[in-house]
């Protein structure tokens, strides 16, 4: 008898392990799919800083951000109002279009 609730013990020991194992592989994959915040580097950062910062007309890089929900990147500027434009820029570093925020917040509601 003490046998057996041994190696009950132990099976249900492994079937929980390998649980916890295959749900951190699969949050694991998906984290590495959709990159959460994952910003832009090397010779890309500099190139969509340049085309961020050109369709601004200004301001200073606060942010960025490599596959986007919106676009292929994403750079966050903030202007010298203190007015923050987010630009969405495809693979070639082309403007796809940029979202201001705050961009009303002057007009008393118009």
């Amino acid at each position: 008898m003490r046998r057996r609730t041994t190696i009950i013990a132990g099976t249900a020991i492994a079937a929980a392990v390998a649980g916890t194992a295959g749900v951190a592989a699969a949050s694991g994959n998906e984290d590495a799919t959709e990159g959460p915040d994952s910003a832009i580097t090397g010779d890309a950062l500099q190139r969509a800083e340049e085309a961020a910062l050109a369709e601004t007309g200004g301001g200073r890089v606060t942010g960025t951000e490599v596959g986007d929900e919106e676009s292929y990147y994403e750079v966050e500027v903030t202007l010298d109002d203190g007015r923050q434009v987010d630009v969405q820029l495809d693979e070639s570093f082309a403007v796809v279009g940029s979202d201001t925020d705050g961009a009303h917040s002057d007009d008393g509601g118009r």
